[in-house]
């Protein structure tokens, strides 16, 4: 058996240890306040808000479910399970597409609607309070900035290679 020699790691210096430690633990606390706040007030977990919010913003409030899964950046099982969750409080429905006898269509019905509109003011002020409201209007901007090249420089690439476009970086 050979042994292959390796170039050494890369290691975090302090400083990076320190903002890389600093972005996990904010990350997963964001992520859990959240979380709490959506089922306290709204009886759904993050995930399923997040679901009704990328279906609100589409033509028709329709997707397929594969670019949904997508975008969520969830497998097409956790997906499935979900949208399964959805239809039984009635807010989204499943169809067939109509260009891809394969394909379904995850569709936000009206009552969906409305349920992310009773939720959206609860969330955003629960996102206020855990992150903009603890910046200086620079840090703001800088939060953004970082975020947008970390997502441009991870953002899935098309067959052909070029990026995926995801909105939410322009």
């Amino acid at each position: 058996m050979t042994t292959t020699v390796t170039a050494e790691p890369r290691w975090l210096s302090e400083e990076e240890q320190r903002a890389w430690r600093a972005y996990m633990a904010s990350a997963q606390l964001v992520s859990d306040a959240l979380d709490r706040q959506l089922q306290r007030d709204a009886g759904m977990p993050h995930a399923y808000y997040t679901l009704l919010v990328w279906l609100s913003e589409t033509p028709e409030r329709r997707m397929r479910m594969t670019e949904l899964a997508e975008r969520s950046k969830i497998t097409r099982s956790r997906l499935s399970h979900a949208i399964s969750r959805l239809e039984q409080n009635g807010w989204v429905r499943r169809e067939n597409c109509p260009s891809d006898r394969r394909g379904q269509l995850a569709v936000l019905t009206d009552e969906g609607f409305a349920a992310l509109a009773a939720a959206a003011p609860g969330h955003v002020e629960a996102v206020r309070s855990a992150i903009f409201d603890r910046l200086s209007p620079e840090q703001i901007q800088q939060l953004g900035e970082i975020h947008r090249v970390i997502a441009a420089g991870l953002q899935p690439k098309t067959g052909a290679g070029a990026a995926v476009d995801l909105p939410w970086l322009r």
